[in-house]
């Protein structure tokens, strides 16, 4: 069972008594994790009830702000892309399903 656990989740366990049996991961690894993170997060998110969405959005973000950091982007610059993005192409808001083209 082994995944990509936020820094303090250690130290949780050991509060708990228990010992993690942890390694630090090498950068592609570590890449490749943060990945594998982000759709178990996705996933969360998709099966999250109404009061479990704020909580399950912030984990994806996390995760996001890590992949944004280790590619050298800001989040400021991602939220001008997405800005961008939405003036080109627009947002979600109309609800509009593509069934072919």
């Amino acid at each position: 069972m082994g995944k990509l656990v936020r820094d303090k989740i250690p130290d949780i366990i050991r509060a708990d008594g228990r010992e993690p049996d942890l390694r630090r991961l090498d950068a592609q690894e570590y890449v490749r994790e943060l990945h594998a993170k982000l759709f178990e997060e996705a996933t969360e998110l998709a099966n999250a009830s109404n009061s479990q969405v704020a909580e399950e959005l912030a984990d994806v973000l996390e995760v996001l702000r890590a992949i944004a950091r280790i590619n050298g982007v800001t989040m400021a610059e991602v939220d001008d892309v997405a800005k961008q993005k939405r003036a080109d192409r627009g947002a979600f808001d109309q609800r509009w399903y593509l069934n072919s083209w």
